[in-house]
C-alpha cells in the first residue's frame, strides 16, 4: 500500500496535470490518480510541462473520483481535500494520518461538493494577499511537499 497519493479530479489543463507530475515525483507521493476528464498522459501539454515525470510516476486513470474516494477509504487510506470551505483548517495547523490521499480541486470550481462529503479532512493554504486562491498546480505543490515533510518525520 502506497503511503501517499495525489488524485486529480476534473482538472482542465494539460500543464497542471503535467506540472503537478513533476511536483508529485520531487515530493515523492507514490501515485496519481486521474479522474474526470483530467487529460492524461500521452498528452501533447502533460508531457511537455512534466518533462518525462509522466514516464516513472506512477498513475491511473479512474473515471468517476467518488468510487475511488470510496474504494481507498475502505482500504484504510486517510482522504483528504485541499481546499477553502467554512470548515476548512489551515494545512500548518494540521496533522496527517497515513496513509492519504490528497484530492486537490478543479481550476475554476475546486473540490466539488459531493466530493467534500466523502473526505475526511479539508485543508486549506492560509491566504494573505487580496487574491484568495492559488493556481491549482502551485497549491498541491505546497500541499504535496508540506505532507511529504511529516512522513520523512514519521518514517
Amino acid at each position: 500500500m502506497e503511503k501517499f497519493i495525489l488524485i486529480l479530479p476534473n482538472i482542465r489543463s494539460g500543464h497542471n496535470v503535467g506540472a503537478m507530475f513533476r511536483t508529485a515525483d520531487g515530493a515523492g507521493v507514490d501515485k496519481i490518480y486521474l479522474t474526470g476528464y483530467s487529460p492524461c498522459p500521452p498528452h501533447p501539454q502533460v508531457d511537455k510541462v512534466s518533462l518525462g515525470a509522466e514516464k516513472f510516476m506512477p498513475w491511473e486513470y479512474v473515471k468517476q473520483p467518488a468510487r475511488l474516494l470510496k474504494k481507498l477509504k475502505a482500504a484504510g487510506y486517510h482522504i483528504v481535500a485541499l481546499e477553502q470551505t467554512k470548515k476548512s483548517v489551515s494545512i500548518y495547523q494540521w496533522q496527517p494520518t497515513f496513509p492519504l490521499a490528497l484530492v486537490v480541486g478543479n481550476e475554476v470550481t475546486g473540490v466539488s461538493k459531493s466530493l467534500l462529503k466523502l473526505c475526511d479532512d479539508v485543508i486549506e493554504i492560509p491566504m494573505r494577499g487580496k487574491k484568495n486562491s492559488l493556481n491549482v498546480s502551485v497549491a498541491a505543490g505546497v500541499g504535496v511537499y508540506y505532507i511529504s515533510q511529516k512522513i520523512f518525520e514519521k518514517y
